[in-house]
């Protein structure tokens, strides 16, 4: 027996408040997965390394951060890295520099796929999704998740090998 969906507006998802914040795809309110103890480590880290070194790089790191990827579609990424030279907005509609997706055991791999493809859609150059059991890391491009070692941002001379990150992981 299929369950009824039922259709939310833009508004009235933006007037929404859960915790963890859901996502919006096609006036269908989606829930993430998130909670666990290696899930928060590793958004915990992320956005601590590149806060750390933002007055170096010209970032900002913001974790469950709104991106608008589409006009009736609204990502909410791990985390989420932005220029400081970017607008600074409520939720993001300019591309962000990258986002993390950080694994949890009840991702999908279907509707992963799906938000990293929205991600790219909107322009998005560096989108990452890490495995916290291995750990192993992957980038996501042209459609495809590929393994990967080195994080870096395309157009960029900037590279940070994941094992930088995953030293501070305790």
């Amino acid at each position: 027996m299929a369950t009824a969906v039922s259709q939310v507006s833009v508004q009235d998802y933006l007037k929404m408040t859960s915790d963890p914040d859901c996502e919006f795809v096609e006036g269908v309110v989606e829930e993430r997965t998130v909670g666990e103890y290696d899930h928060a480590t590793w958004q915990t880290i992320i956005a601590g390394f590149f806060t750390f070194n933002k007055p170096d790089w010209g970032v900002r790191a913001r974790s469950e951060l709104r991106v608008q990827v589409a006009p009736n579609r609204f990502r909410v990424p791990d985390v989420t890295i932005l220029s400081r030279e970017a607008p600074r907005e409520q939720i993001i509609t300019h591309p962000p520099l990258a986002v993390f997706e950080i694994l949890s055991p009840e991702d999908s791999m279907t509707r992963m796929l799906e938000k990293l493809a929205d991600y790219e859609s909107m322009g998005i150059k560096a989108i990452w999704v890490i495995e916290p059991k291995k750990p192993s890391y992957f980038q996501f491009s042209q459609g495809k998740l590929i393994p990967a070692v080195v994080f870096d941002l395309p157009g960029t001379p900037f590279r940070v090998p994941m094992g930088e990150i995953e030293k501070l992981i305790d």
